[in-house]
């Protein structure tokens, strides 16, 4: 499976960034697409993923602090898309998309940064 990240950029606080992942080759027909963040000094972190079963897709899943400013979608061509508004600072990190199989990631993305400043 590859993963194809894309849409990072630097932005003021408050603005909005899309990002996007293309996931090709085997990538099964039921599977999760994630993302995932790291900042600076920090451990990489689940941001939100949605999952393919069969044709359609399920979840959202999102971390607690991104419920209500980040959206998670995805569409049948295995794209799966991350609409972040009201950013704030501390969304600032490298954001990676990653495939799971069967409910571990597996493959990664090589990730796209989000810079948010004041």
């Amino acid at each position: 499976v590859q993963l194809q990240a894309s849409g990072g950029g630097s932005v003021q606080a408050g603005d909005s960034l899309k990002l996007s992942c293309v996931a090709s080759g085997r990538t099964g027909s039921s599977f999760s697409l994630g993302w995932f963040r790291q900042a600076p000094g920090k451990e990489r972190e689940f941001v939100a993923s949605i999952k393919w079963r069969v044709g359609s897709i399920f979840g959202p899943d999102y971390k607690d602090s991104v419920k209500g400013r980040f959206t998670i979608s995805g569409d049948a061509k295995n794209t799966v898309y991350l609409q972040m508004n009201s950013l704030k600072l501390e969304d600032t990190a490298v954001y990676y998309c990653a495939h799971a199989p069967a409910g571990r990631y597996m493959y990664w993305g090589q990730g796209t940064l989000v810079t948010v400043s004041s």
